[in-house]
């Protein structure tokens, strides 16, 4: 794979418009945000980006001022509008799919649908320039793959068309909810991630510090003061392993010397449900001459606490053990291939320029059970397939 990581480091929570901030202070020229804004089809709104200081650092404040009222909009007078401008199909089909996302969380809160929900909370206009702005400045820097930091979840209320609520807002913390965001805590009130932030990091960030060299770091500032710098601080960099993704992964384990075989499959079955990327065993020698097994855990690392508690749950042990991993990954997908017996997925793991396939074995033994050959035959002839592909 190609392309720049973008990291946002979110310590004081996002919104739309400090993502465009963050954007424009790491190299994302404002005239050609602009311009590309211009492309729309809406008006009655001014964008202005200027020079900030505070609490000694600098960076970039971009602020969308409404100059005409504006009217309530649907999904799909969004859709129309974006589908309208002459953007690159990628921008347009990523900004969509953000407010697709952000319309499905509102519906979800609301007890509406996502083509009734009215976009009267986000903004509407600044929502447009905020999700488009957005998706083209990561374009525009050369972004390819985009990671977050934890969300600070913040507290207190929130005025909305709806009056107070509380924080975080529902649409957001569904939004949190549906991609598992991992939450921490602040000592201020306020919000500090706004709708339109949780929608732009669920629809296409991994909440993980990836691996890379750091080229460049813009700050994105907001209109709230706290004790600290409100900003947003965008990482640009490339990963440490040119043609190969690199995020992190949490290892759990456990020993376990006073439990079945029968129990571990249990345990393993449960963990995989659950989400774990990989459950293993290893047999371990512990103390008193006891033979044992060690049970392993690979987890993303949102999923790290869940999962560790499952492993209390459904083992005998006391306690689990975590640790932080860096992994390095090639790029996959999932394809199907016809053989004499019918349809095989195969997996294809793609280096620069080379493929390797491997056929699914369950599809394999399903087909050789049903057709009386072996498994062997229906492999072969489902990895001939996709090479000739």
């Amino acid at each position: 794979m190609s392309g720049r990581i973008a990291y946002f480091d979110c310590f004081s929570g996002i919104s739309g418009d400090m993502c465009l901030g963050a954007l424009v202070d790491a190299g994302l020229p404002f005239e050609e945000l602009r311009a590309a804004l211009a492309e729309l089809p809406v008006g009655g709104y001014e964008i202005t980006a200027e020079r900030v200081a505070s609490k000694g650092v600098t960076g970039t404040q971009v602020k969308v001022t409404l100059r005409e009222e504006q009217p309530h909009r649907h999904l799909s007078h969004i859709a129309d509008i974006i589908g309208a401008s002459t953007l690159s199909a990628a921008v347009k089909e990523r900004a969509i799919a953000v407010f697709r996302l952000l319309a499905e969380a509102e519906a979800k809160v609301h007890g509406s649908t996502p083509e009734e929900v009215h976009f009267h909370e986000v903004g509407a206009v600044d929502a447009i320039v905020d999700i488009v702005g957005t998706c083209f400045g990561l374009e525009g820097l050369g972004v390819t793959r985009t990671y977050a930091s934890a969300l600070p979840a913040g507290h207190g209320k929130v005025r909305t068309a709806h009056g107070l609520l509380p924080v975080p807002a529902p649409a957001t913390l569904e939004l949190m909810r549906r991609v598992n965001a991992p939450l921490r805590d602040v000592p201020v009130e306020g919000e500090m991630v706004t709708p339109t932030g949780a929608a732009l990091l669920a629809s296409f960030a991994t909440f993980a510090q990836p691996r890379m060299r750091l080229q460049e770091i813009g700050y994105g500032f907001g209109q709230k003061e706290f004790p600290w710098p409100n900003v947003l601080r965008l990482w640009l960099g490339e990963s440490l392993a040119q043609g190969l993704d690199a995020d992190e992964v949490s290892v759990i384990e456990a020993n376990l010397d006073d439990t079945t075989g029968e129990m571990l499959g249990a345990a393993m079955e449960s963990l995989l449900a659950a989400g774990a990327l990989d459950v293993y065993f290893t047999p371990i020698q512990m103390k008193k001459n006891r033979p044992a097994v060690k049970l392993s855990v690979i987890a993303s690392l949102e999923r790290e606490a869940t999962l560790a508690e499952r492993m209390l749950r459904e083992t005998t042990t006391l306690g689990v053990r975590v640790a932080r991993m860096g992994r390095y990954k090639a790029d996959r997908w999932q394809e199907e291939v016809s053989t004499p017996w019918g349809t095989v997925r195969v997996k294809v793991k793609a280096l620069d320029d080379e493929r390797v396939a491997a056929p699914e074995y369950d599809d394999c033994r399903r087909l050789a059970q049903e057709h009386g050959v072996s498994v062997w035959e229906v492999w072969q002839a489902a990895r001939a397939a996709a090479q000739e592909r």
